[in-house]
């Protein structure tokens, strides 16, 4: 960790924090980079903790008072950005075979992934809401519903260190039967590429909708996916499948750069058009980013 720069401006980049071993002290990281940066931006006013009291002042309103600590001091005081507690929080991450590639000095998919949720996980339990995390290839490879102790912290990011991905997904499958063992409602975060069938995808996302969960979609891809920025000659090989195919990329540039913007528009309006949240993030993404979206949904369910 030493030969880290550990500045808060850096930790926030995802070239630098996947260099620490430690999950647990990565999430903390994140987190607490993102809440200094949190503090100094225009979103102020979206809080992540309970941070102070300050004296009852003439027109302030009489709910924001703190009626405990007046028992015990008969003074007024007002709880500043106080949060509520109880949100559910369900996370479902891809760990298909997919989500290994990277490019360039990029991190993979599944290691910006694993952070990302690592530093959620991190950033809810702060907040006293309960995380749940489901982890799913072609099958659900693991299912923990959602609570809200220091140690389910602990069991989260233990699977989360020791994830290994698997040969082949089913997206639309694994999702569907998530979806069946939702009983409570809550705020449900899949996090993939989605690099499957487009439409049996966004009829699984929908599922939850349609049993009244808040829904956000990150879709996690290289920054070379969308860009197809190859050289004059590639070998292209299905990390699934590992079938092979060797072209030169500027002779399909163009028809790849149509079908990816078809696959990731389509999959964004139809969230979109169901009241799910859709975010596309690439790996090269500052992570105060993906958690500010977090934070901007979590907001608006009070």
């Amino acid at each position: 960790m030493s030969q880290v720069n550990l500045e808060y401006k850096n930790i926030l980049d995802p070239s630098i924090i996947p260099k620490i071993n430690s999950l647990e002290l990565r999430a903390r990281l994140v987190v607490e980079g993102f809440m200094v940066g949190l503090h100094k931006s225009p979103y102020h006013g979206f809080s992540v903790e309970f941070i102070q009291h300050r004296p009852y002042m003439q027109g302030d309103s009489l709910k924001n008072v703190d009626w405990k600590v007046y028992g015990k001091t008969e003074k007024f005081f007002i709880k500043q950005y106080e949060e509520e507690t109880n949100l559910r929080s369900y996370i479902l991450l891809d760990k298909s075979r997919s989500m290994l590639f990277s490019s360039g000095n990029n991190v993979s998919k599944l290691d910006y992934a694993v952070t990302l949720v690592a530093a959620l996980s991190y950033l809810m339990m702060k907040q006293q809401d309960a995380v749940g995390l489901t982890l799913y290839s072609d099958k659900i490879d693991l299912y923990l519903p959602p609570k809200a102790t220091r140690a389910y912290l602990q069991e989260i990011l233990k699977n989360l260190a020791n994830i290994k991905a698997s040969e082949k997904t089913n997206t639309a499958e694994c999702l569907g039967t998530v979806a069946e063992k939702i009983n409570r409602k809550g705020l449900v975060i899949i996090i993939s590429d989605f690099l499957d069938d487009v439409d049996s995808i966004v009829q699984s996302v929908k599922h939850f909708r349609y049993k009244k969960n808040d829904v956000i979609v990150f879709q996690i891809l290289d920054p070379i996916e969308r860009s197809f920025a190859f050289g004059k000659e590639a070998i292209f090989k299905d990390m699934e499948t590992e079938e092979e195919l060797t072209t030169q990329p500027y002779q399909i540039l163009k028809a790849y750069k149509q079908a990816m913007d078809e696959f990731i528009g389509k999959i964004k309006k139809e969230c979109l058009n169901s009241n799910i949240d859709y975010y596309l993030v690439d790996t090269s993404t500052p992570f105060d980013k993906v958690l500010l979206s977090y934070i901007q949904k979590r907001s608006k369910l009070y």
